[in-house]
Formats: C-alpha cells, structure tokens, sequence
C-alpha cells in the first residue's frame, strides 16, 4: 500500500469507478433466474449494456497503462519489463486464487475434509476476469513497448485483422464444439479447467475469457493505450473533449457497419466488438471530462470516484464476500427482506439485492478513499 502522490484524471478515476461498480452489480443479482433485460449479457451475437462494462474498464486499462509507461520513456528496458511481468503475474494468480477460492468453499458445504477441498485443483477454471485483464495488460504493455507507440495502430489493426480471418475459417461464430476458440481452450487448458456456457437448450464448455479470444482483447488495450497517447498530449480539455469524440465515433460506426459481415459477439470477442465497445468508451469518457474537468460538475461522482481509487481491491473484496456468503446468506437476504419489502416482485428484488450488494463492498472503499490509501500491484 502507498499514499497517492500525483494528481489522476479525474474523468478517469470515475469512469474506472463506475465501471467497477458496474461489473459488482452485474455479478451479484439477488436470483439468477430474474433479472431485468439491461443487466444480462446478450446469449450471443448482439450488444446489452452489461456487455459494454469489461470493454470498458480494458479500455480505460490501456489508458492508464500509457501514463504508467511515460515514466520508463516508452524504452524497452529491465525495469519496465520487470514490473510489467510481475503485475501480470500477480493479477492472474489474484483471478486463479479467487476461483480456488470459490471451489474450496464449495467443497466443504458440500461435505468435503478441508484438505480434499483444498486439493481439488482437477476442476479448477484457469481463465476468467481477471486473468484476461492480466493477459491483455502484459502483452499490450510489452508491444507497446518493443513497436514503439507509432506503430501501434498498424499493429492493432493487424490483429484484428488476424482474428477476424480466424473466426471465419474456423466456425467462429458457430456455438458448437467445432468453434476454434473451444477447440483450443480444450487442446491447452482441458475441459474441466473451461465455463460451462449455454444457449436455450444447448450447453457446452466455452470459455467467454478463452487463450484464443484473448488476443483481440489486446488490440482493445492497444486502442485505450493510443487514447492515453491522444489525452497527454493534448492539455486543453475541451480539445481533449473533441479528440475522443471523434476518435469514438468513428470506432463505433465502423464496427456497426461491419457488424453485417463480422457479428458484434462478445463471447467470441469479435473485432467488431472491439471497435464498437472502444468507441463508446471513448466516447463515454470525452462526456466525463466535459461534465467533470471542463463543466466542474463533481458532486455526484465522489461515489464513483472511490470504486476508481481502488478498483482492484474492491472487486477482489465483493468476489470474496459473494463467496463466503453463499447462497444461504443470499437467499436469507432475499425471502426475509427484499422480497416482502417488494411486494413479491422478484426481478425488483433481485435487483435491489445487487444494488445493496455494491453499497456494501463501498463501505471499505469510503474507508480508504477517507485514509488516502491507494492499494497498488
């Protein structure tokens, strides 16, 4: 832990914040099985708003991993390429220990020794969230690094490129054991280490953080790297207002427009899923820092802003408490207070669960936020 020593964007922080906010009220629903359109992932081709919440904060990773890398001069030397290992390192062993987590509590409510729960790494699922995040952050940053930050849009279009070739030559957009992206999770990582995924009736293993889609999930921090690139270097905000608009709305109307060739999927994280999601975000971001650094208006971010101070360890605290909670916790919760309070009404219920669910896990943010403590990796 370390005190804050310069000052962030704010933008930045509370488009961070939210999106952490986001992602906890997404995954903490008071039911599964009642929950409001807006707040599902589309079942496969198509866009919802909680489709846009993990692009989003990848996007603002990139971002931010431009300002981190100002300091090395944008030079490929040890002490840059060090930190990047050692923060992806620790990121993905951070995603793999909250899955051992979720599998060891698991086992002993189902009866299992402590040890036998403990040991049970045979299922365990290896990709996730946070290893995502840890794969994209560590490849984008070493590119950037070693084709330098001019050629990082010829690179980015590149992989795109690639990919978008590999979905189609290898049934892609198919959900069937055929598609390339399960084929190779199941010829690295096995079934058992895969998401169990399904559509209507159909359920298989496919993973939707899978080895292969992880590769345009690093053009998504290239393109939030060039927009760090696009921000710093330009110090007037509403210029800086102007820039990503821009550079948003062209992202957004090509991938829509390629979206009739190339599906908006992001299961498959298809590139036009990429183009679409990094131009809202960038689009998102110039309203912020025109409604927070150009208009002033900041009362009603400082909630958000907290979540943007410390996002990593929030989410990682709310993955824990979703954990040793449980469903008997949950659904105590839920039968003895929001449902009646609800009058029955499960979908409300249930959302009302997911919202006090994030205003819980705000709480020790509030905390820290108060303390100026800044819990960094």
């Amino acid at each position: 832990m370390e005190k804050k020593k310069e000052k962030r964007l704010l933008a930045l922080d509370v488009m961070r914040g939210i999106t952490i906010a986001a992602m906890i009220l997404v995954n903490n629903p008071g039911t599964w099985s009642d929950i409001y359109s807006p707040l599902r992932h589309a079942e496969w081709n198509g866009l919802t708003p909680t489709d846009l919440v993990f692009p989003f904060f990848m996007f603002i990773m990139g971002v931010s991993t431009y300002m981190s890398l100002r300091r090395y001069g944008f030079q490929l030397s040890w002490s840059a390429v060090s930190k990047i290992l050692r923060r992806t390192v620790v990121i993905f062993m951070i995603g793999l220990g909250l899955a051992w987590t979720g599998l060891l509590v698991d086992g002993m409510a189902s009866g299992k020794a402590l040890a036998d729960a403990a040991l049970s790494f045979g299922d365990i699922r290896i990709l996730g969230v946070l290893p995502r995040l840890a794969l994209a952050y560590g490849i984008g940053a070493l590119l950037a690094l070693c084709c330098g930050t001019r050629h990082l849009a010829a690179v980015t279009v590149g992989i795109l490129i690639a990919y978008a070739l590999i979905l189609i030559l290898g049934n892609g957009y198919e959900f069937s054991e055929r598609n390339i992206i399960a084929t190779v999770d199941r010829m690295v990582l096995g079934e058992a280490h895969m998401y169990t995924d399904r559509i209507g009736d159909v359920a298989m293993r496919f993973d939707p953080e899978g080895l292969l889609s992880t590769l345009p999930s690093v053009a998504h921090v290239l393109i939030g790297f060039m927009a760090g690139r696009m921000l710093m270097g330009e110090k007037d905000n509403n210029r800086r207002v102007l820039m990503l608009m821009i550079m948003g709305t062209c992202l957004t109307f090509s991938g829509f427009l390629l979206d009739y060739g190339f599906p908006i999927n992001k299961k498959v994280w298809s590139p036009t899923f990429v183009l679409t999601t990094c131009g809202l975000a960038a689009q998102t971001l110039g309203l912020l820092i025109w409604l927070i650094d150009v208009r002033g208006k900041v009362g009603w971010c400082r909630f958000f802003e907290v979540f943007g101070a410390n996002p990593l360890a929030l989410y990682v605290f709310a993955t824990l408490l979703a954990i040793f909670a449980g469903n008997t916790v949950q659904w105590e919760i839920m039968e003895g207070c929001l449902i009646p309070l609800c009058m029955g009404n499960l979908w409300l219920a249930s959302l009302l669960y997911a919202l006090l669910f994030v205003m819980v896990t705000w709480l020790p943010g509030l905390y820290l936020f108060w303390r100026r403590i800044y819990i960094k990796i």
